[in-house]
């Protein structure tokens, strides 16, 4: 039987969707908010992800052993995580638990936020950042991004700064928690072998007392930055480059050939930054990405290797940018979209795969889009419209950081 899309509003405001497939060996729920650290003030930075955290510490009625055994028993493969612009939790399970899944990620989404918890788990955050700060990648990209993205929220670090975290109070968390969790600002993605209409009621036996907000986004363009710095870390024995430049947003159709220009740039294989940097041993790692947001998108670029080498491996980069898109062919363009037409068909053929990205659709652009529909506007980019993108949106035009040794 084919897939067959459903789409509910429940009285409050919560949307709930579905990709049903009576034929699948499993069933996926998620529920996707729209928030992240681009909607944080600069001095609560971070209580996305730690609030993220704390819907598995209980709520008023369940404990975090109560939610963790609840899981287990269904066999249920269950996580969560935060990014920039949205937060989601989600559990992949066997069909006949499809409906006791979501209803327990509904009741997660109402944590009870006990300041035991809370300042326990503080700590566990604190620790996770000074993890981050012993990644030269992490450390770079982070730095970048503020420059970049010159004060913008877009700016902000996912899991926050040593200050804003020991600086949160539980009240502050459960005011932007009131805030931003709310049933209008919230959908649930279901994919998989399910009852959608049962799925619907067990949504709202659940979740239907949850109070709309009306709250938004400011998705405008933010101003963008094109300076250049570097920062010396005794920590590092290595030479480290990562740009970024202004590109398309999520909601630009122009993101499908953005996606091709960044894979013939910096794909992980058979890339023009694999065959000139790696494949020549100048650079250790390279690569190249796009990466699109609420309004604006970036492309990616980064490089490491020999400290010593780091201006000519730059040079190597700009000299790929400056000649893509001339030197961009039919035969290129063709294996770009034969690999990503299989990345997306492989996980059409996984519910959790098909949730997620129904859920991440929904969440930036209130639409629904079929795998057939998304294929066809890849293989219907050509050699013009890259051109056309990279003119619009030049990749050179960068805020460059670098990350070299001390002395």
């Amino acid at each position: 039987m084919p897939v067959t899309f459903h789409q509910k509003t429940l009285p409050n405001g919560l949307t709930v969707l579905a990709e049903v497939d009576p034929d699948a060996f499993s069933a996926a729920a998620g529920f996707f908010v729209k928030t992240g650290a681009r909607d944080e003030a600069t001095p609560v930075m971070g209580v996305s992800h730690f609030l993220e955290h704390m819907m598995f510490k209980g709520t008023p009625e369940l404990s975090a052993d109560d939610i963790n055994r609840a899981f287990d028993q269904m066999g249920a493969s269950n996580n969560a995580y935060t990014s920039g612009e949205m937060t989601c939790f989600y559990a992949k399970v066997l069909p006949e638990h499809a409906l006791t899944s979501v209803g327990l990620l509904g009741k997660m989404m109402r944590p009870a936020l006990r300041q035991g918890d809370f300042d326990g788990e503080k700590k566990v955050i604190l620790e996770e950042i000074a993890m981050y700060k012993d990644d030269p990648f992490w450390v770079l990209y982070e730095r970048v991004s503020e420059e970049h993205y010159a004060g913008h929220p877009l700016g902000h670090r996912v899991l926050g700064t040593v200050q804003s975290i020991t600086n949160l109070t539980r009240d502050q968390m459960r005011a932007y928690f009131e805030q931003r969790y709310s049933a209008d600002n919230t959908c649930v993605a279901m994919a998989g072998n399910l009852d959608f209409a049962a799925a619907c009621d067990a949504v709202e036996a659940v979740c239907g007392s949850w109070k709309p907000t009306r709250v938004g986004r400011d998705a405008a363009r933010p101003r963008i930055t094109h300076k250049r710095f570097e920062e010396r870390d005794d920590k590092v024995s290595r030479g480290y480059v990562l740009g970024l430049a202004e590109a398309p947003g999520i909601g630009d159709d122009q993101k499908y050939a953005a996606a091709l220009a960044a894979q013939v740039l910096g794909g992980v294989d058979n890339s023009r930054l694999h065959w000139s940097l790696l494949e020549t041993g100048l650079a250790e790692e390279a690569q190249a990405s796009f990466d699109p947001h609420d309004g604006v998108g970036q492309y990616f670029v980064f490089a490491g290797g020999d400290p010593e080498r780091m201006d000519e491996v730059w040079a190597v980069v700009e000299r790929e940018i400056a000649g893509l898109a001339d030197s961009l062919t039919d035969d290129d363009l063709a294996k770009i979209r034969s690999k990503m037409a299989t990345g997306v068909t492989v996980a059409s053929e996984r519910p959790g795969d098909r949730m997620q990205r129904l859920g991440r659709q929904w969440t930036y652009l209130k639409q629904h889009r079929t795998l057939e529909e998304e294929l066809a506007k890849i293989n219907a980019v050509t050699r013009r419209d890259v051109r056309e993108v990279l003119a619009a949106f030049p990749m050179l035009r960068m805020t460059v950081g670098r990350l070299m040794p001390k002395g």
